[in-house]
């Protein structure tokens, strides 16, 4: 277990699931914590478990990715709280039953799971490259395999399907990764992301049939913590490869064209543009 003492990490949706166990993870290698989550009682509650588990100091960030005055207000405060950022895990996402758009106009599947932890690596960008080497690690899904994307309908106005809106806010993640990637070759930035497995978190638990399903799984489901694995792998292992998609600690099949290069930069822009970046 490689040990992360000295190293600055930053979890997204910390507070729960998936998002826990990473925070976990990293502590019980000693890595310095900046938590990031909504419930500020859940985020007082994670950071006193990584405390107890190694991490040396845990800082904690409420924010609702769903606000993107919110998201640069995070990025203002941890630029100014975090001398170095050796490591991103951008964790946090969501999945609704109903079509809802956000206070800045986007579909808010799209919002919280792609655009916001978008804009959150490209405000934190220059101090991950000054902080070189250093890792940002993507919880993507296969529901990506629910995909395709489309470019002309990133907000599903022409029709909302749950598991396709979920689905292409993952495909939308795997992209972007790869793109991040090739953008960043030769800083000693490197991104991967994975897919966590079949994990029992509340993603989908505000619908009774998800709720059924998910008792009826529950002998085949796996824990937040095996979820984790592979993300505190990448986050903390030596990993060679660059802008791909894990599962089980190796690199994984995608499909949808989820490594393509022409639609990675066409994601990449269309995103910029519309978190008002260039």
């Amino acid at each position: 277990m490689t040990d992360m003492a000295g190293k600055t990490c930053i979890v997204t949706g910390a507070t729960a699931g998936i998002g826990e166990a990473l925070a976990q993870g990293l502590a019980q290698r000693h890595a310095a914590l900046a938590l990031v989550g909504r419930d500020e009682a859940r985020l007082a509650a994670v950071a006193k478990e990584c405390e107890e588990l190694g991490a040396p100091s845990v800082h904690t960030y409420r924010c609702d990715f769903a606000v993107l005055d919110q998201v640069r207000d995070l990025a203002d405060s941890l630029l100014d709280d975090l001398p170095r950022i050796d490591v991103l895990v951008n964790n946090a996402g969501l999945a609704v039953q109903k079509r809802r758009e956000t206070v800045d106009g986007h579909e808010l599947v799209f919002q919280v799971n792609q655009l916001s932890p978008y804009l959150l690596t490209r405000l934190l960008l220059d101090r991950l490259v000054a902080s070189a080497p250093a890792r940002v690690v993507w919880t993507a899904s296969d529901s990506h395999e629910f995909g395709p994307l489309h470019t002309d309908d990133y907000m599903s106005t022409r029709g909302f399907k749950p598991l396709k809106a979920y689905g292409r806010s993952k495909l939308a993640n795997i992209l972007t990764t790869a793109e991040l990637a090739r953008r960043l070759q030769g800083t000693g930035v490197t991104a991967n992301c994975f897919h966590p497995g079949f994990v029992s978190t509340s993603i989908g638990r505000d619908h009774p049939l998800g709720i059924a399903f998910l008792k009826l799984a529950r002998p085949f489901i796996k824990s937040p913590k095996q979820g984790a694995d592979t993300g505190v792998f990448l986050a903390t292992e030596d990993v060679a490869e660059n802008g791909q998609y894990f599962y089980k600690r190796k690199v994984h099949p995608t499909k949808n064209d989820a490594l393509d290069p022409a639609l990675g930069a066409r994601v990449w822009d269309d995103c910029a543009a519309l978190v008002g970046l260039s």
